[in-house]
């Protein structure tokens, strides 16, 4: 029991029972993002390639060698999902075309709805769920390493 001191008024007991036991429950409430609890591959998933500019051209232009900039379609079936990735080397922006995307990182969990737009920047380490009942699809441009 903790005594809670109201200048006010005289000291009141407040339970810290409930407390704790929310603390208690969250705690064993099952694994969390951090410990693995993400999609390792890829369900559901299709890509069109809409455009590329090639290596050479990103090299002249931008100087930017041995890198391609895409602009592609990807669309993920109800009940799929995009595995867990890091956009660190890959930087881009993704504009949800239809349907709704939650993505998942270790921090918890964001719906993106058709006609937002989110960045993949540096720090980007995340995956993606369509727990829709229509395929969601989202164009995404963005900077790779040429194969």
């Amino acid at each position: 029991m903790i005594w809670l001191i109201n200048p006010l008024r005289r000291a009141a007991p407040i339970a810290i029972l409930p407390i704790t036991a929310l603390c208690a429950i969250a705690a064993t409430s099952g694994p969390t993002a951090a410990e693995g609890d993400f999609p390792t591959e890829h369900k559901g998933l299709a890509v069109e390639q809409l455009g590329v500019v090639p290596a050479g051209s990103m090299a002249r232009q931008v100087g930017l060698d041995g890198h391609v900039l895409l602009l592609r379609r990807i669309t993920i079936e109800p009940g799929g999902q995009i595995a867990h990735h890091s956009a660190a080397e890959v930087p881009g922006v993704v504009y949800m075309e239809t349907g709704a995307w939650t993505e998942g990182r270790n921090s918890g969990e964001t719906e993106h709805l058709a006609g937002e737009t989110f960045i993949e920047d540096a720090d980007t380490v995340h995956w993606f769920y369509n727990r829709g009942d229509e395929p969601a699809s989202a164009l995404v441009c963005d900077i790779k390493p040429a194969s």
